[in-house]
């Protein structure tokens, strides 16, 4: 573990105080770990637990958790006489390692991505994230590799990967533009890391002043792509369905929610008194009408 701004330490310390021993890791992932300041944003960090039912003390905060996980909430912590703000998803050890081969992206598509790991109970979590962290860029190599061209370079594997993850959710950034973005700022990372995971693939490989060249049969290609276009449907659904959930775990969720895709898009959004008082009942709706003009895709 490396050391990491002072802000940062309160939101661990607030965490581990929350759920006690059965905290076995905290990750920090997206736009703050990218600028190195906790002070800029809403931090995004990931908790692992052992058990749901020792964090929670109610049963549909369970039943949620297992029916699709993971659940977030809102965290605010003072250091300093400084706020810092974060939202984090809880997720039991087995469900984390568990999402670094789902048939969806959720997840091994955001730990294929540099991350930082804040806190672990032992050194054999730290031993053990970090197999499951190879284990998500395995996946993603395996299945976005099929759907580039038959030569490429290192870069187009992880943006062509991270553009399909974005659009297999409903996000406010354009997918192209997040993805060179997110490449752009650890392209040392993929390249580095590109050609010992294609070279566990099993197809001929092999590179050639930069780029690469790898025989896929047809079948495999077609295959991913089928594959891709229902994860793709699958994954925009249950983003729909983790943004109703996050409105009744999330603190504030509905208006964090109006915020971000005001942030995101500079478009000013109106939410009437109804919908945030029971967004359940008239969200869908509204998430019809601001999908409709663009707000998000």
């Amino acid at each position: 573990m490396q050391p990491y701004p002072e802000p940062m330490k309160s939101l661990v310390e607030a965490i581990c105080t929350r759920y006690g021993g059965t905290v076995a890791a905290v990750l920090l992932y997206g736009s703050c770990l990218r600028s190195g300041d906790p002070l800029s944003g809403v931090v995004d960090l990931y908790v692992l637990v052992d058990n749901y039912t020792q964090v929670y003390p109610s049963r549909w905060l369970v039943l949620a958790s297992r029916l699709l996980p993971p659940n977030v909430f809102y965290l605010e912590a003072r250091r300093d006489g400084q706020v810092v703000r974060a939202k984090y998803a809880v997720l039991t050890q087995r469900d984390f390692a568990r999402g670094m081969r789902w048939f969806q992206s959720y997840l091994w598509g955001r730990f294929a991505q540099p991350c930082r790991l804040l806190y672990r109970r032992d050194p054999e979590t730290s031993a053990w994230i970090a197999g499951c962290i190879l284990e998500a860029m395995r996946t993603f190599v395996r299945r976005i590799a099929p759907l580039c061209p038959a030569c490429f370079e290192a870069g187009e594997l992880w943006r062509r990967g991270l553009m399909l993850s974005y659009l297999s959710e409903l996000r406010t950034e354009r997918a192209e533009i997040r993805a060179k973005e997110l490449v752009a700022w650890a392209e040392e990372f993929y390249q580095a890391v590109t050609l010992p995971l294609l070279g566990e693939l099993p197809w001929p490989l092999r590179e050639e002043g930069g780029q690469i060249y790898l025989s896929i049969p047809l079948w495999v290609r077609v295959l991913a792509k089928m594959r891709w276009l229902a994860a793709i449907f699958l994954g925009k659904l249950l983003s729909l369905l983790r943004l109703i959930k996050a409105s009744f775990t999330f603190q504030g969720g509905v208006d964090y929610l109006v915020w971000k895709l005001e942030r995101h898009t500079g478009k000013k959004l109106e939410l009437p008194a109804h919908v945030r008082r029971y967004p359940l009942i008239y969200g869908w709706g509204m998430l019809w009408r601001w999908y409709r003009k663009g707000v998000f895709r």
